[in-house]
């Protein structure tokens, strides 16, 4: 008897079971908010995205198009390592979002009821801070229709004629569908006669001086100075503020510092433009917010420009994990606030290691590396930084066949600003004392020639950590 009993329920819980269906999962009631979270930043009429996620219409027909990129995480671009550091930056989607967006596509992309909707989020399209000081290109630049993307370096005069603190910078701009990104430097020396608006003069891209071309990329009395042989080994790039599509302003208020920008110079606009299929125009406008007092600490953005010696710098044909590596000592207390790694079509991966003087190691960010969406990393908390702490840099280059943006896998590639050559530029962020010595910060010296690694890209351990010879170069921070 208590057999049969027992076959009866079970059968009828079963029953019971099978008459309880999984709802559907439906773009107003599960999609739209993790699209509100995660995509419309870029995906809506005007932003950078090329196409809107704003409504159900709008995304419809590009439902397999996103699962299949937010299953392979390409979108959002987020490239860190989970393994490694908080970053407050971070737009990653959860595992249980990308479910959500895979399962909603797989399940015929359902509206579901209106009612469920979430409010519209309502996206400033004009200025996030309300900035006291406002400079622009002069004149909008052409895009044609259809090409290659290019970079293109404008001067404008600055509007600061003393050293002036600023607590807050936002590049706006004109035209972010073309927009790929926009950096901001105030060059320490004067740009020579010859630079053409879009370029450096005598060719796109170009300048010439004394015989020698050098990319529009770089600062062409510097450039031309290393070609005659003379060493600037030691020193640091600065820039001011780097704009790429879905970032937020860069608020130095966060941690209770603010940037000096130099007066008297020349402010650098660098645009990265990409076509987008329609002739268009941009005039990008940048946007300062002064300090209300004199700051008490100051952020810094700087880079090595030659942790790997550059005259040595050699990425074989065909290497598909060619390794650099380098060392910065810092000279001071620091903290340690962003990053952002750089290189070019063949960059692969970027690690930044500390060591601490007491022997201490920590990898605080491990990042893959897309030419097309070049992100920084805002930390989460200041990483303090003693002095005597060194930064391993290790960098890998894939110019196989296997790489995707290789334009071509069976040349040899040197090191240089153009797009075809390739580089090792890690930036870092840091905030110091107001009265800290910025030409002091830290030091380092180029190593010598990189070499393929063949197993996995890994950050370095602390034996294999690079041993600089002494006494370092005094370092030169170009601001």
């Amino acid at each position: 008897m208590n057999r049969f009993l027992a076959v009866g329920l079970l059968t009828g819980i079963t029953a019971l079971g099978a008459q309880v269906s999984v709802p559907p999962v439906v773009f107003n009631k599960d999609v739209l908010p993790v699209l509100q979270r995660g995509c419309q930043v870029c995906h809506r009429p005007g932003g950078a995205g090329p196409m809107s996620f704003l409504t159900y219409e709008s995304t419809r027909p590009w439902a397999k198009a996103i699962k299949e990129k937010v299953v392979r995480r390409e979108m959002p671009p987020w490239f860190a390592d989970p393994r490694y550091g908080e970053f407050r930056n971070a737009t990653k989607l959860t595992d249980a979002d990308i479910k959500t967006l895979a399962a909603w596509a797989d399940g015929g992309a359902q509206e579901g009821d209106a009612k469920d909707k979430p409010a519209q989020v309502e996206w400033v399209d004009g200025w996030r801070i309300q900035p006291d000081v406002i400079v622009s290109m002069p004149e909008p630049y052409r895009i044609p229709a259809k090409g290659a993307g290019e970079i293109k370096a404008f001067l404008i005069p600055s509007p600061f004629k003393q050293d002036t603190w600023v607590s807050s910078i936002e590049i706006r701009p004109g035209n972010p569908s073309v927009v790929h990104h926009v950096i901001v430097q105030v060059p320490e020396e004067k740009i020579p006669e010859g630079f053409a608006w879009g370029g450096f003069g005598r060719g796109p891209g170009t300048f010439k001086r004394d015989g020698k071309k050098t990319s529009g990329g770089s600062y062409p009395g510097r450039e031309s100075r290393l070609n005659d042989g003379e060493n600037e080994f030691g020193t640091f790039a600065t820039m001011e503020a780097v704009y790429v599509p879905g970032s937020t302003p860069m608020d130095f208020r966060f941690h209770k510092s603010a940037k000096l920008i130099p007066g008297g110079r020349q402010i650098r606009i660098e645009v990265h433009y990409t076509p987008n299929g329609k002739a268009t125009t941009d005039q990008t406008m940048i946007g300062f917010t002064l300090a209300t007092a004199p700051a008490k600490r100051r952020f810094i953005t700087m880079a090595p420009t030659t942790l790997v010696d550059k005259r040595h710098f050699r990425l074989p044909a065909g290497a598909s994990n060619w390794e650099s590596t380098g060392e910065i000592t810092f000279t001071q207390n620091v903290e340690l606030v962003w990053f952002m790694p750089h290189m070019h079509l063949r960059g692969k991966d970027m690690t930044f290691q500390l060591v601490y003087p007491n022997g201490r190691t920590d990898t605080v960010l491990r990042a893959k590396f897309n030419f097309l969406w070049q992100l920084g990393y805002e930390v989460e908390e200041p990483i303090r930084i003693p002095k005597g702490t060194k930064m391993i840099v290790t960098a890998h280059h894939d110019n196989s066949a296997n790489n995707p943006f290789n334009p071509d896998s069976t040349q040899d590639v040197r090191w240089g600003d153009l797009t075809s050559q390739e580089m090792v530029l890690p930036w870092f962020g840091v905030v110091v004392d107001h009265d800290a010595d910025p030409d002091n910060i830290a030091f380092y010296r180029p190593t010598g020639p990189s070499s393929e690694n063949s197993g996995s890209s890994r950050p370095p351990s602390t034996t294999e950590r690079l041993q600089l010879p002494t006494p370092p170069f005094s370092p030169n921070l170009r601001r």
